[in-house]
């Protein structure tokens, strides 16, 4: 009898134990970041995706975890930010063009020669354009939780190197799916073709289209430099990248979870933003040593001057008080 009742406590308190171990595992929350590009040490997307992994879960001593999904594993751009504002996706880092498709303020920092240097567009990002920028965007759920940095966008094409606004006409130029874009091509004399990322490197490889802009980290991760030839330093876009997150996704997390997550953000795009400078430097030099031909253009006031009516279109599109403010902001 008394071993019957041995066994029939040790399984009571065997159920118990096995019924008790979910409840400890729910207690870690997991989130999902994606991002369309490689999982690379110097891809700025890959960066920031790492460093905010690791100050989300320091900050929050474990209790969320952040699981990695590089190279479109959670779909293309607009995909994923589709999935963050509905809740689908809880975080990616997102190029601040397809970010404008949904919030059209966003064309702001997508304007051509807008910013002259990084600090220039840190400042402003940082500053009141980008707490602006970020509140609309808060309006459809989605968070900013910071403006990382992809890098000045620069001209890649297989026909020529571009060193004046007439090297541009008649070459044909991936360009994302933005109006801003288009415009910027199309008022330069170019072939402006918009189309997704995925399909862009089968497309210069068969000579669907000449080239495309791009900033110098993307161009090495995504081996640009296998199937084209001439890099042009245009500096023509500064690249901000935004990191997003669903705002449903944030609410289902504890005011101390919350706060650390905002808090991580911060920090992870300072940190983001430290080495993507320092990776552009070194990559340039490879990407010369892998047999590109790059040429710098030293005055972009040509440049400037054949854009300016996008200036002026902006202010209907995005509203002249945040054009004026930009424009305030980088004087």
């Amino acid at each position: 009898m008394k071993r019957r009742h041995l066994l029939a406590l040790s399984a009571i308190v065997s159920a118990a134990f096995t019924f008790s171990m979910p409840t400890a595992v729910s207690a870690q929350t997991v989130l999902k970041l994606g991002w369309t590009t490689s999982d690379s040490p110097t891809d700025p997307y890959a960066v920031g995706a790492h460093a905010f992994k690791d100050a989300v879960e320091k900050l929050t001593k474990g209790s969320v975890q952040i699981q990695l999904y590089p190279n479109r594993q959670l779909g293309d751009e607009k995909q994923m930010m589709e999935g963050v504002r509905f809740g689908t996706v809880d975080s990616a880092i997102i190029t601040n063009a397809v970010i404008a498709q949904i919030e059209p303020a966003f064309q702001i920092n997508d304007l051509p020669f807008l910013y002259s240097n990084e600090a220039q567009a840190q400042k402003a990002l940082d500053g009141k354009v980008g707490q602006d920028l970020a509140a609309l965007l808060a309006k459809k759920n989605i968070i900013v939780l910071g403006y990382m940095e992809g890098g000045f966008r620069q001209m890649i094409n297989n026909k020529k190197p571009v060193n004046a606004p007439s090297d541009v006409s008649g070459v044909k130029y991936r360009v994302m799916q933005n109006p801003v874009f288009i415009d910027m091509f199309t008022s330069l004399g170019g072939a402006a073709v918009p189309m997704a990322w995925g399909e862009t490197f089968t497309a210069v490889q068969q000579g669907t289209i000449d080239g495309l802009e791009i900033p110098i980290a993307v161009i090495d991760s995504s081996k640009m430099y296998e199937v084209t030839k001439f890099l042009s330093l245009t500096n023509h876009t500064y690249s901000a990248i935004e990191l997003i997150m669903s705002k449903r996704s944030l609410d289902k997390l504890s005011p101390e979870q919350r706060a650390a997550v905002m808090e991580a953000g911060k920090q992870a795009t300072a940190a983001q933003r430290l080495a993507a400078g320092k990776n552009e430097k070194v990559l340039l030099t490879g990407l010369q040593k892998k047999g590109m031909t790059v040429n710098t253009v030293g005055d972009v006031k040509a440049f400037r001057a054949t854009v300016q009516p996008m200036y002026e279109k902006a202010k209907k599109t995005v509203g002249e008080a945040m054009v004026n403010q930009a424009l305030e902001s980088v004087k």
